[in-house]
């Protein structure tokens, strides 16, 4: 009995000690991620027609977000996203949709009429995978150069004025 013990107490610290391993190293989501700093990557995307590279608007202030039509936070902050591009004339909000329905997707954009930024849809979730995001909603600023600036986790309030501070910086 004692020697069962011993095994199921080494297991427990085995798998304590794993998972306590990947939250500290495997996690990209603390205050100051690893990805700030660091060249965005780049990445294609072909919806309904339309072709969309990130690496199309490098010269400009770009804020990149992932969302999703089943994410229930993510409409929070799509009012001020809107908001934030029309204030922001050298900016893009490219929100890139990671949904596998297209017809979920479509009738999202359309229920809630998102038309004042870049919206497209990537089914094979390269774009969100690229930058580690999983669970949306997540936003990157990226500088005019293509470095990641800041990373958002949640929806953000895109009209707080240390947030357009921020980015009147860039």
């Amino acid at each position: 009995m004692t020697i069962w013990r011993r095994g199921v107490s080494l297991g427990v610290a085995a798998i304590l000690f794993l998972l306590s391993t990947f939250a500290l190293t495997g996690c990209n989501r603390g205050d100051h991620p690893a990805q700030v700093g660091e060249l965005a990557p780049d990445f294609t995307i072909h919806d309904e027609g339309q072709t969309i590279s990130l690496d199309q608007y490098r010269g400009k202030i770009v804020v990149l977000n992932f969302w999703a039509s089943w994410c229930t936070y993510c409409i929070e902050e799509f009012p001020s996203m809107e908001q934030l591009q029309k204030q922001f004339p050298n900016l893009v909000v490219l929100a890139i949709a990671f949904d596998s329905d297209p017809t979920d997707y479509r009738q999202y954009v359309q229920d809630n009429h998102l038309t004042n930024m870049v919206i497209a849809l990537d089914r094979t979730q390269k774009s969100n995978l690229a930058f580690g995001t999983t669970r949306p909603p997540e936003s990157y600023v990226i500088d005019p150069s293509g470095r990641i600036r800041r990373k958002f986790i949640g929806p953000a309030d895109w009209s707080n004025p240390e947030i357009q501070g921020f980015l009147r910086s860039l």
